[in-house]
């Protein structure tokens, strides 16, 4: 295949002459584009980017294909590609040609794309967000390190030793200064101490002996703490930074003011990451099997266009309830006679839900608490222990009646074992307390995240009101600490934001419908009178029914949906390939293999397998990987229930998955059809979404799972193919973009997802892409910068590997939508039926970062609760793309989702990523869930922490959009 060919509109990248756009280079770094090294008009993150209008540039010459493949490239042109990334991502940059120049505040430091100035596409409007404006006075900061030995993890016990330092030597040694403590090793003043380094010691009484009846109880407890100056954080760089007169964030000043307006919480409140809970801060309720909620809220503090901004957002979570061991277990697993014995299973299981829960004793004459490390495998009437004599044996409910006059009920009970396997402590069931406030950390069922969902669930007038309640009940003004020592001001109102909500879309559909084209409405449309724009086509299909309850609805089921799918432009073949029949839920395996080798004998393969699903919960993920990683079958499973309704609604839901599911697409922006989208349709365009998944809490050893997806139909951008990985535990970085093995005949031979997906968007389109749009979903923002320089170097290899000197221009968006941000209607009249903001909001100014090229968009309209904006935040862009044709493209784009007839709230191939990412799980974890989209929740099979590669998904299935 030939190099990129044509010009994008005269002149070499670089600053000599030897090479312009259009000419290839031997040099392959360059890859025929004329970058000099030392170019400053480079094209790296932070290159300056041409104001580019929404209209279709010139087109290149085509470029010439010599074969039908890529060709590889040498590996050692591959190998110095990490070097020139590092470089390009570190390339100092320029402003827009909006803005003036920024100098650059460290030469090391990764640049990201500046803002491309503010979009203007839409109807302007004004939206409240959940960002309080913070201004601080001019304080001389001081950064310390604390050292307390003996070292302690608690930070609940730390504070109470810093706490105890400041009380004691607050007026003799610390200079009447008041600390801020962050609980682990900083502690910040708002000014000097008289010492740069110094040692104290801090007497505590036992936290657990406090309440005795007499002195003679009480424990004293002596630390050292030693206090020693570290730096000295600087307000002025902060203040130059929100100006724009300086460009790298100084995140330790930021830090610094966190930790102040993070203290008083900190001491009042159970402290979960950045948020805080007590049952004060709202009313708290069940959520069933000894686990209830507790209300609080979310805050940290962020650099903004308008300056210094606190995000504040309410929140819940799961808590143990502070009830007895015995309580417990008859709650959480519904063992209501606790006077018989636990099964062995019963007992592993009570053993896993309370293991390292604080208990407390409250029989004794003082309360003292316990960890929980186990379950005993006895029941407690034949537990035996040697008292402190070393001498006398004597069991533990003999001791309870001799020494507290206790007579133990729930002697069949094992007893809750605390201390180490080598000294056991035995304690009963029935006389231990689980200490209020512990966070219940494993995975909530269906019937708790329902109920969680139930309680926490507020339309947005209703959670802007708690927010402003939440305000209050903070009450930094009265806060000494803020407000007195650090002269931290935080205003009191939600932030007022300018807005615009973008026009939706239009849709294309089949000429052949009454309807050919529609408008969404508030972000909704329906397929009344359309047709698919491209109806795939069904000859080799059957159904199997694992329903019990329903045994008898197959055929009739079959024949409406068949009858939907072709009222809706598909050619469906009205009698099923191979017989329709139903089986057994415990034959799930056999039949699934029977139905493949009757089709073999077919003059095509099965294209089709219409399954509805058993009536107990728990099949769908091992059916799924049968069918897909075994058979290589492309099925549609159904929920017998809803299948029993016979509704025209959830067929017409059926009939868009599997059209798509068969090669079809359901609809196409009619920009995409009129060539007009702009730096998509002018040039062969690929977009990738990206995403990994974790294992659920409580799985140390399962992998993790990277998905990838990427567009296949330009100029069409709706089908995507997608591929999986298994990676490393937690692993946030995609290791399988790039990859190369070593091949004893073929010597290095290069592979991945990226190169993968390369490759058969050629075969699909007969065209290289001269464009990468990357959205990758699931970054936070502290990984940024390592994400980006791994995984663009990854791109750039797996490009060179296909052909020396292939450097398509990559833009790599990172979407966010685990963050706190909400934004509320100011205008009854602006918002849709849930009483949200309209979908197509978006927001690129006020609270978003003050240099950075990101934004807010609510592409969705609301159903219930309050929407969620996605937050996109661009990291590299040598597209150029202006804020308006990218946050345009980006909504437009949610209007492309398969699966239903609404926008979707973040972007489809990241979404898409997300689906596939979460079907792969089931390929490798054992069932707990009928429901695609959440974690397996089972255990690993392989307990090993090797990484398991996943099962191959076999290339028929691979070729349609299976996930969906």
């Amino acid at each position: 295949m030939s190099g990129r060919g044509g010009g994008r509109g005269g002149g070499g990248r670089g600053r000599g002459q030897e090479s312009g756009r259009g000419q290839p280079s031997p040099s392959f770094p360059r890859g025929g584009r004329g970058r000099g090294r030392d170019s400053r008009r480079g094209r790296g993150p932070s290159g300056p980017p041409p104001q580019v209008a929404p209209t279709q540039p010139p087109a290149p010459s085509a470029p010439a294909i010599s074969s039908s493949t890529y060709h590889p490239s040498s590996s050692s042109g591959v190998e110095s590609l990490s070097r020139e990334v590092t470089q390009k991502l570190a390339l100092e940059p320029q402003a827009a040609t909006t803005a003036p120049p920024l100098p650059p505040s460290s030469s090391k430091a990764i640049r990201f794309p500046l803002r491309p100035g503010l979009g203007t596409v839409g109807r302007k409007c004004r939206v409240r967000a959940n960002h309080f404006l913070v201004d601080v006075a001019n304080r001389d900061l001081h950064h310390y390190d604390v050292s307390i030995t003996p070292e302690t993890i608690s930070k609940n016990l730390n504070r109470r030793i810093i706490e105890q330092l400041i009380k004691s030597y607050k007026e003799s040694h610390l200079g009447r200064r008041c600390p801020a403590y962050d609980g682990r090793k900083s502690l910040y003043t708002a000014g000097a101490l008289p010492f740069d380094s110094k040692e104290f010691v801090v007497k505590l009484i036992d936290e657990d002996r406090n309440r005795a009846s007499s002195t003679s109880a009480r424990k004293e407890r002596q630390y050292k703490v030693a206090i020693k100056l570290v730096s000295k954080p600087d307000l002025h760089y902060l203040q130059e930074f929100l100006r724009r007169r300086h460009f790298e964030c100084p995140q330790e000043t930021i830090q610094v003011l966190d930790v102040v307006l993070r203290a008083k919480p900190s001491e009042n409140y159970t402290v979960v990451g950045r948020a805080f809970f007590s049952p004060n801060l709202g009313q708290t309720g069940e959520l069933g099997n000894g686990i209830e909620y507790w209300k609080g809220f979310y805050q940290s503090l962020r650099p903004t266009q308008m300056g210094l901004s606190l995000n504040i957002d309410v929140s819940a979570r799961s808590f143990y309830e502070p009830i007895l061991v015995t309580e417990f277990v008859a709650k959480h697993f519904r063992h209501a006679n606790l006077t018989r014995p636990l099964s062995d299973q019963d007992r592993v299981k009570v053993k896993k839900a309370l293991k390292g829960v604080k208990i407390e004793l409250s029989h004794m004459e003082y309360a003292k608490t316990y960890k929980i490390s186990g379950i005993s495998r006895e029941p407690i009437s034949k537990l035996m222990f040697t008292l402190d004599d070393k001498k006398t044996n004597v069991s533990v409910v003999q001791y309870f009646r001799d020494k507290y006059n206790i007579v133990l009920k729930y002697t069949l009970l094992p007893a809750v074992q605390c201390g180490s396997e080598a000294k056991p402590v035995y304690l009963p069931m029935e006389l231990s307390k689980i200490v209020g406030g512990q966070r219940y950390t494993k995975k909530l069922n269906d019937q708790q995240v329902r109920s969680l969902l139930r309680a926490t669930c507020q339309r947005p007038r209703d959670r802007e009101q708690n927010i402003n309640w939440m305000m209050r009940a903070n009450n930094f003004q009265g806060d000494a600490l803020v407000d007195k020592e650090f002269g931290i001001h935080v205003k009191t109102e939600l932030a007022l934001v300018d807005a615009r909500v973008l026009p939706p879309p239009m849709l294309k559909y089949h000429d052949s419908g009454r309807e050919r084209s529609v408008n969404p409405s508030l972000g909704a449309w329906n397929m009344i009178n359309k047709k698919m724009v491209n109806g795939g086509k069904v000859d080799f299909w059957t159904c199997v029914n694992f329903s019990l309850e329903y045994a008898n609805i197959s055929q009739q089921f079959c024949t409406e949906l068949v009858k939907m799918c072709n009222s809706k432009g598909m050619e469906f073949c009205q009698t099923a390939s191979i017989r329709i029949r139903s089986a057994r839920p415990d034959r799930i395996d056999q039949t699934l293999l029977d139905i493949y080798k009757g089709s073999t004998g077919m003059t095509r393969p099965l294209q089709l397998l219409i399954i509805i699903l058993p009536d107990q919960t728990g099949s769908y993920g091992k059916i799924k990987r049968i069918c897909e990683t075994e058979l290589g079958i492309v099925s549609q499973c159904c929920q017998p229930k809803q299948a029993a309704r016979f509704s025209n609604q959830y067929f017409e839901n059926l009939a868009l998955k599997i059209n798509v599911k068969v090669g079809g697409r359901n609809t196409v922006l009619n920009d995409a059809i009129m060539r007009r989208i702009p730096l998509v349709s002018d040039l062969p365009t690929i977009i990738f979404g990206a995403d990994v998944t974790h294992p659920q809490p409580g799985e140390d050893s399962s992998s993790s799972i990277a998905a990838v997806v990427a567009s296949m139909d330009w100029p069409e951008v709706t089908k995507y193919r997608g591929i999986v990985s298994a990676q490393p535990h937690r692993e946030e970085i995609i290791q399988d973009l790039y990859k190369t093995v070593q091949d004893p005949q073929k010597g290095v031979v290069h592979g991945g997802m990226i190169r993968e997906l390369l490759v058969a968007f050629f075969r699909s389109t007969g065209q290289k892409p001269h464009r990468i749009i990357f959205y990758r979903d699931g970054v936070s923002e502290g990984q940024f910068s390592q994400v980006l320089l791994h995984e663009m170097d990854a791109i750039r290899k797996a490009c060179a590997s296909l052909q020396e000197g292939y450097m398509p221009r990559v833009t790599f968006v990172v979407v966010q939508k685990r963050h706190h941000t909400r934004l509320f209607p100011t205008e009854r009249d602006q918002t849709d039926k849930s009483g949200n903001i309209q979908p197509g909001t978006v927001v690129d100014t006020s609270i978003c970062h003050p240099t950075e090229f990101d934004f807010y968009l609510n592409s969705h309209a609301g159903i219930q609760g309050t929407s969620k904006p996605a937050h996109y935040h661009v990291l590299y862009d040598e597209n150029n793309f202006s804020a308006d044709i990218l946050q345009v493209l980006t909504n437009n784009l949610c209007y492309t989702y398969a699966r239903c007839t609404r926008s979707v709230s973040i972007v489809p191939p990241a979404y898409y990523a997300h689906l596939a990412a979460f079907r792969a799980r089931y390929y490798v974890e054992d069932e707990t869930s009928d429901s695609g989209s959440t974690s397996g929740g089972g255990k690993a099979k392989d307990r090993n922490f090797e990484v398991r590669p996943l099962p191959s998904i076999k290339d028929n299935v691979k070729d349609v959009m299976f996930y969906c």
